[in-house]
């Protein structure tokens, strides 16, 4: 049998177990693949990957359920730990290329990404220090300082932790470690990982080892910089101002939605806690937007959302209503306000397209 096909087969049946909640069958299924050759790093990225790749899509459908999709997501980081740690004859990761560290952006909790590039560097050769979801900065550096790895390898799913993620390139640039940054948040092409000074980005755990192997130049410690010089547009406060106000701009705006969309006052508790974490989401990525200077990383969770509702059947034009409200208690913030009308006409224009595909949430 052909890789290819022998590949197409295993992801059916992975697909098959994580769906029905079938850990050991999923062990199975890739234990089985290693046994009949497929190489290691096959059965991670073209196996493992895909299908949770499929976990995100198939929910973001509304074919499977929040349980459904944590569960997946949960087997399929357990069949990943134990591909890492079996006894069988599996290659021995001595680190002899040197010492890395991967870990996530500080309030990114999509850990598995990372966790795939961590195994592919040790099986690669490096030495892998993975320091899971949510690195706080200051402890990364720390770290850093204690074991002086070659390079690090900062992950980010979610566009709303570019200025996290910008502090931690900074200061880990600033005791001289190189930064590698990958992930979906970082943009087609990474084109926020560079215009947040990154060293090198990588579109998927083969181009991080590819950069690594081709090195990477080191930052010279003495060069600080300030965040303002790598983003000269923040000179304007706006996106300082529009993350000050976060929470009254949420709860006004819920309020003026009641006279824009008046089916929400007949909305139960629940429902009126979802539309205000939606719109929190909306200021969020307003913010990151502002922040990078870039539309596309708002009207792309626009549009993303407005998928997202549609699936679950609610109305995805009621966006337009929260932007126009938000546009007006943001009236003296020009740029805000064109981003917001961007926005507006994005969702508008969307409405009479093809779906999108999966949005800035999604990436695993």
């Amino acid at each position: 049998m052909n890789v290819p096909i022998q590949v197409s087969l295993l992801r059916d049946r992975l697909w098959q177990a994580v769906l029905e909640g079938d850990e050991f069958g999923a062990a199975a299924v890739v234990h089985g693949a290693l046994a009949e050759g497929v190489d290691e790093e096959t059965v991670l990225l073209d196996v493992i990957a895909r299908i949770q790749e499929k976990v995100g899509v198939e929910w973001a459908a509304n074919r499977i359920s929040v349980a459904q999709e944590h569960a997946a997501t949960a087997i399929n980081e357990r069949v990943v730990a134990a591909l890492a740690h079996r006894q069988d004859g599996g290659p021995r990761r001595l680190g002899h290329r040197g010492r890395v560290t991967v870990g996530c952006v500080d309030g990114e909790w999509h850990a598995f990404p990372a966790r795939l590039v961590a195994e592919i560097l040790r099986l690669r050769g490096w030495q892998v220090d993975y320091l899971g979801a949510q690195t706080p900065t200051p402890h990364l550096v720390a770290h850093l300082h204690h074991t002086n790895p070659r390079a690090v390898l900062l992950s980010g799913s979610i566009p709303t932790h570019l200025p996290t993620a910008h502090a931690a390139i900074t200061a880990c640039q600033a005791v001289g470690v190189p930064v590698l940054a990958g992930g979906r948040a970082f943009g087609p092409q990474g084109r926020y990982a560079f215009a947040l000074g990154a060293n090198r980005w990588a579109a998927d755990a083969r181009g991080a080892a590819a950069a690594l192997e081709a090195d990477l130049p080191h930052p010279d410690p003495a060069a600080a910089r300030q965040i303002v010089d790598d983003l000269p547009h923040l000179a304007d406060q706006e996106y300082t101002l529009v993350v000050q106000s976060r929470g009254t701009l949420v709860k006004q705006t819920l309020h003026d939605l009641e006279d824009r969309f008046p089916a929400l006052r007949e909305y139960s508790d629940e429902q009126r806690e979802r539309t205000a974490e939606d719109i929190a989401h909306i200021v969020d990525f307003l913010a990151t937007a502002l922040y990078v200077d870039d539309v596309e990383v708002f009207t792309g969770f626009l549009l993303w959302t407005a998928e997202i509702l549609e699936a679950r059947r609610v109305p995805a034009l009621s966006l337009v209503s929260a932007l126009d409200a938000l546009s007006d208690r943001l009236r003296d913030f020009p740029r805000t306000r064109k981003l917001l009308r961007e926005g507006a006409t994005a969702l508008l224009e969307g409405a009479h397209s093809p779906a999108h595909g999966p949005g800035p949430h999604l990436h695993v």
